[in-house]
């Protein structure tokens, strides 16, 4: 077995749980969203009012409660297909199915973790539609660069935005943050609210996300920084409760180390 084909199998069992646990959490917050909830179609349909009378039909067909049901029935079962094997029927529905779901929610309901899910069903899209055109080699390959670009990119972007930022820099974010989370208000003696601790901290997390391109550098290199990441999206999780993160990240690490064996500088 190659590793290519192993990394792109071990992207598409972690997408597979990734995906699964976003749509249970949608089958949970199903009422909130009917005629009777608090984010009913109806209201949302108003920004359509000047589009396309199909389009508005369409929307409304979609996003009815029944055919929502469906497609996230639908959704979960094509995702626990993914752990025997991905193909350009499942990689199609979930790409839409996503897509779909975004609009809904107006763009994002979790934030990044979302569009980093669209990455990395895009990048197996990639993979297995591609495969007439250029091979199946060359679109694992594809698949596993978009994947890979896209995850550094976040880290990287999030590392040097952090870095010109004062708060960040100062240590006072840490402590702002965990005052707001699940354990939060801090105490007056906690760990997190003294200064060299914070300080650490935070540039801990600027230097890790800023110099993530260095994963590249080598399958060892790649090993360490994304073992960091599992790390970091664990303790956010663990803090904040924000499991799709740990998920959706996590789903890109396979690939990122493949890369890494590609491009391999030491």
């Amino acid at each position: 077995m190659s590793t290519l084909y192993l990394a792109i199998r071990s992207v598409e069992c972690l997408c597979a749980i990734s995906v699964l646990i976003q749509t249970l959490e949608f089958f949970r917050i199903q009422p909130a969203l009917r005629e009777s909830g608090i984010w009913a179609w109806s209201i949302q349909r108003k920004e359509l009012l000047h589009s396309p009378l199909w389009m508005q039909r369409l929307a409304d067909f979609i996003y009815q409660d029944r055919q929502h049901q469906l497609h996230l029935m639908l959704r979960a079962a094509t995702a626990t297909t993914l752990f025997f094997g991905m193909n350009s029927v499942s990689s199609v529905f979930l790409f839409l199915s996503t897509v779909i779901i975004l609009i809904r929610w107006r763009g994002a309901f979790n934030g990044g973790s979302d569009f980093m899910t669209l990455a990395v069903l895009t990048g197996l899209l990639i993979t297995h539609v591609s495969q007439p055109l250029v091979g199946t080699e060359m679109a694992y390959r594809a698949g596993c660069w978009f994947i890979t670009i896209q995850a550094i990119s976040s880290y990287f972007i999030s590392g040097t935005v952090k870095l010109f930022d004062a708060h960040w820099r100062n240590g006072r974010a840490l402590s702002f943050f965990i005052n707001g989370a699940i354990f939060g208000p801090l105490k007056e003696n906690s760990i997190y609210k003294k200064q060299w601790f914070a300080i650490a901290s935070c540039w801990s997390f600027i230097l890790w996300e800023s110099t993530f391109p260095l994963a590249l550098m080598g399958p060892l290199w790649a090993i360490a920084w994304c073992s960091i990441a599992a790390l970091f999206h664990f303790l956010v999780f663990w803090h904040f409760g924000l499991n799709r993160f740990f998920w959706a990240w996590l789903c890109t690490f396979p690939a990122i180390i493949y890369c890494s064996t590609e491009l391999r500088l030491f």
